[in-house]
Parts: C-alpha cells; sequence; structure tokens
C-alpha cells in the first residue's frame, strides 16, 4: 500500500478543483432531481452552503427516503469513477480494483453520510406536519440558509403559527 501511496500525482490543481465543484453540483442536482418526483404540498425551499433542502408538508415515503440517499450516492460514485479513474482525471491513481473501490467508497461515505444517518433518523423518528417544519427551519437557520416559502407555504404559516414567516424566523 505504500507503493500506491507513492505513486499518486496530482496534474493539474485547477482541473482537481473544478472536478470538485462539479461533483458537488451533480450531487446537489440528483437531491433536487429526486425532490421534484415528490408529491405533495411544498412549504418552500432553501439555499445554503450545505446544499438545497425543500420542505413539504407531509412525511416522506420510505421509498422517497431511501431515494433521496441511494440515488444521489449512485451519481456520486460514478462521478468519482469518472472523474479519478478517466483518461481526463486531474489525479493519476494506480489502476488496481482495492483502490478504485476504496475511493469511490470514501467518495461516497463523505457525500452521502449524512444522508444516510438523516434517513436512518426519519424512519426511526418520524416526524411530519408542524413539527418537521419546525424541525427544518430550525436546521436551516443553524446553517445559514435562505429560506424561500411558497404561497401555499405563506397561507400555511399564517393558518397554523398565525405568524408571517418573518416572524417565524425571528422567534426560532
Amino acid at each position: 500500500m505504500p507503493v500506491a501511496m507513492t505513486s499518486i500525482h496530482v496534474f493539474n490543481f485547477l482541473e482537481l478543483a473544478g472536478f470538485l465543484v462539479l461533483w458537488i453540483v451533480l450531487f446537489e442536482c440528483a437531491h433536487v432531481l429526486v425532490a421534484l418526483l415528490r408529491h405533495g404540498p411544498l412549504i418552500g425551499w432553501a439555499v445554503s452552503p450545505l446544499g438545497v433542502t425543500v420542505m413539504f408538508l407531509y412525511e416522506p415515503s420510505t421509498l422517497y427516503i431511501w431515494l433521496n440517499v441511494l440515488f444521489p450516492a449512485l451519481i456520486s460514485g460514478f462521478v468519482i469513477y469518472v472523474g479519478f479513474f478517466s483518461s481526463l482525471a486531474p489525479i493519476a491513481f494506480p489502476r488496481h480494483p482495492l483502490i478504485e473501490l476504496i475511493v469511490i467508497a470514501v467518495g461516497v461515505l463523505l457525500s452521502s453520510g449524512v444522508d444516510f444517518f438523516n434517513a436512518l433518523r426519519d424512519l426511526r423518528y418520524p416526524l411530519w406536519g408542524e413539527a418537521r417544519i419546525l424541525r427544518s427551519i430550525q436546521l436551516l437557520r443553524a446553517s445559514w440558509a435562505t429560506i424561500h416559502f411558497t404561497p401555499f407555504g405563506l397561507s400555511y404559516l399564517h393558518d397554523r403559527f398565525g405568524s408571517s414567516p418573518n416572524e417565524l424566523l425571528q422567534a426560532l
């Protein structure tokens, strides 16, 4: 294994940075695509340094929860494989199946580890309705997200909480 570590070469740091940005963008696009497949009343969405988050009123199904974990992980693994083990790779890794498996597994774990633990939490302690929305808003506020509410979300906040989004965000 020490020979494998000494034979890793970075050809171009700018290409490596571009690849990392592309990897994150494609991973987040996979999350957004899965979110678009879900049908239900959309309360709002948020954009943060951690990605794009959507807030729905109802509890997601078990299929949706696992699809939201596995599809982006599959996309992440594919992008890592193509980005690191093709002829255009910015880093030269040794062509050994064990090294390829370790690099892809570490990349998928870095990108989808939090999604996996969130899925386990949602399956073990499911929340829906007002509790799910309040938890989502609280987590988004902690991550410096910009939260945008849909017209349905605005009317829902007014009916259920008797407040505007600004008042609710200040209270949380």
